[in-house]
């Protein structure tokens, strides 16, 4: 995939629906709402960065997003819950291998809507994009060993389990094991067809 093809799509962004949550652009206004969770100290603990400090620091996120936006450097999502109309976390594209068609999906979700099914809701939509708009080869989701509840998103998205990266990354100051999951376009395709 091409990066200007890339910045092209993130430029502007499409909406995606699913059944009970919708994934948009994430706007200024969401501030609130990811603050809600983002300060909260346990949403970050598998993940690379801190709880958000103060409401300032979610509205300088989200311009800084914005920007990104503009520069077609981000496909990542809001996700809004289709019952309250309520930004409960993001899911998108954390990193993209333009060489090798690969990029690594991320997810974050408010605790009041985790274990519902939803992280997965959302991953699944935001990888058949990845196949089947970006034309990807191959997405991938790397997890802390110890966040089973991750790894258990990445199966209900038919991601298969490759291996354990010991010591494969150092997050806040500790190494810690990193499991990977990944799905091809050829799976996906299989999978879809069936």
């Amino acid at each position: 995939m091409k990066k200007t093809r890339f910045a092209s799509i993130s430029s502007k962004l499409p909406t995606l629906e699913c059944e009970r949550v919708t994934l948009r652009k994430m706007l200024f206004e969401d501030a609130q709402d990811m603050y809600e969770y983002s300060s909260n100290p346990d949403v970050p603990k598998y993940l690379l960065w801190y709880p958000h400090p103060d409401i300032e620091y979610t509205k300088a996120y989200l311009r800084y997003i914005s920007q990104r936006y503009r520069t077609g450097d981000c496909i990542d999502w809001a996700v809004i819950d289709k019952k309250s109309g309520k930004m409960i976390g993001t899911c998108g594209f954390a990193r993209i291998d333009y060489q090798n068609d690969c990029a690594e999906i991320g997810y974050v979700l408010n605790p009041k809507f985790q274990r519902q099914g939803i992280a997965a809701e959302a991953a699944k939509e935001v990888i058949k994009f990845g196949f089947e708009t970006l034309g990807l080869a191959r997405i991938e989701a790397r997890y802390m060993v110890e966040n089973t509840p991750s790894r258990v998103v990445m199966e209900k998205c038919d991601m298969i389990f490759e291996g354990v990266r010991r010591n494969g990354a150092k997050v806040k100051d500790r190494y810690c094991d990193v499991g990977v999951c990944a799905i091809t376009r050829e799976d996906y395709y299989a999978l879809s067809n069936k």
